[in-house]
């Protein structure tokens, strides 16, 4: 199983280019299956997530074309089976994306309950009572989703929480559905407005894109169309983090600051000296940064997934801060890692209190899961010897080539196998 090495080497200088968001391909993906013409997508980031969800439309009977260079084409004219198996879904909790679209076109549709990162509870009950009110039967058996009906029929949907997946689920059978569907407390991530975006080129008609309520007007059918997958928001956001602990001057290419505009406001409070334009941002560095409290809240405010990598650089910053989880009870799992590493970091509950030290120790630690592993490698980039970093599996489920961007800028990393 690969390892990353990781030693500290100073200041974090040059370029970075950044990949397109794995949560904005996976549902675009997804969306293939609303049509039996070709989509085209482009910026598509290649990563272990990407190539599963590539394996879950090949084996519903999709035709998957790519360059394996961040192009891909998808021609869902022969699905000839509407089930997504356990194999497949148990690693990938977004598998669970391909429920909507499937039943929407296809009548049917068998989804294995998801699996995924292990940082708490995530269930797909919005998802199912909002299918139950377009005309969904459904019946969960076996550790799967066994849905059915005609043809969806338009609702008004008050979804009970704000969930990512279950809005992008919902918003894509109402595409297809007959009436108007109304998505009430949607979520508002660009995630989900790169989504919608798409299934307008593709011929929906959905109103209120960007905000808390969502109106589909079903049609009869989708058509094909070319777009680009948005920027990752999340890996800006890590390299941000990267160079506000080691320090330096990095630009970040083919970014997309205007979605990320909290991440950047924080870092500023911390003592970064931000620049941004439409498609770059530049970090400078040179100071040890300022500790900054933080709360996690639904798209506009602060990600749950930067948590843990502002968490690293608490960690080493100038005084104390408290970081307040309310998206995932069981996201702290980072926490006794970085405190081998030498970080002062108690939690309770949903709250962590962190007292910033002047210096990380090097050691052996474990990834729990995505975001966790990037605020390991974070720490590593500044840990006084040598850093290795294991079950390195989650991190290539969300970033591309991470030890190749950071080794690009000074960073000594490497994978080992």
């Amino acid at each position: 199983m690969d390892k990353l090495k990781i030693t500290a080497n100073g200041h974090l200088n040059g370029e970075i280019v950044i990949s397109g968001a794995k949560n904005a391909a996976l549902p675009l993906m997804c969306a293939a299956l609303l049509t039996k013409e070709r989509l085209h997508l482009t910026n598509v980031p290649m990563l272990r997530d990407v190539k599963t969800t590539q394996k879950l439309l090949q084996g519903m009977g999709a035709r998957v074309m790519t360059d394996n260079v961040h192009e891909f084409e998808f021609d869902c004219s022969r699905i000839n089976n509407t089930c997504a198996p356990y194999e497949l879904v148990k690693t990938m909790r977004a598998s669970i994306l391909v429920l909507g679209p499937t039943l929407s076109h296809f009548g049917e549709a068998q989804v294995s309950l998801p699996g995924g990162c292990a940082i708490g509870s995530r269930p797909v009950d919005q998802h199912l009572k909002g299918l139950e009110a377009m005309g969904a039967e459904i019946l969960i058996e076996h550790g799967y989703v066994k849905a059915r009906a005609k043809r969806l029929k338009g609702a008004r949907i008050v979804m009970d929480m704000v969930t990512v997946t279950g809005t992008e689920n919902l918003l894509m059978a109402a595409t297809l559905a007959d009436g108007i569907t109304v998505l009430e407390n949607a979520a508002t991530e660009p995630e989900v407005t790169d989504l919608a975006d798409c299934l307008v080129k593709m011929g929906a008609d959905i109103q209120g894109i960007g905000t808390r309520t969502l109106t589909i007007r079903g049609v009869e059918k989708l058509h094909g169309c070319s777009h680009s997958v948005v920027p990752d928001r999340i890996e800006a956001g890590t390299f941000l983090c990267a160079v506000a602990m080691a320090g330096g001057k990095v630009v970040l290419r083919r970014a997309a600051p205007k979605t990320m505009q909290v991440v950047l406001d924080k870092l500023t409070e911390a003592g970064a000296i931000i620049e941004a334009g439409d498609d770059w941002i530049a970090i400078d560095m040179q100071n040890r940064p300022k500790a900054v409290d933080i709360r996690t809240l639904p798209y506009p405010a602060f990600p749950t997934d930067m948590q843990a990598q502002f968490m690293a650089m608490n960690a080493i910053a100038e005084g104390s801060s408290k970081i307040v989880e309310t998206i995932f009870e069981n996201r702290f799992m980072h926490v006794p890692e970085l405190n081998r590493m030498g970080a002062d970091i108690s939690a309770e509950g949903n709250t962590a209190i962190v007292k910033g030290v002047e210096k990380l120790s090097g050691a052996t630690v474990m990834a729990t899961d995505l975001r966790a592993s990037a605020c390991l490698v974070l720490a590593g980039l500044v840990a006084q010897g040598e850093t290795i970093v294991e079950r390195i599996y989650h991190l290539d489920r969300g970033y591309e080539n991470i030890e190749q961007k950071l080794g690009n800028v000074g960073a000594r990393i490497e994978r080992i196998s």
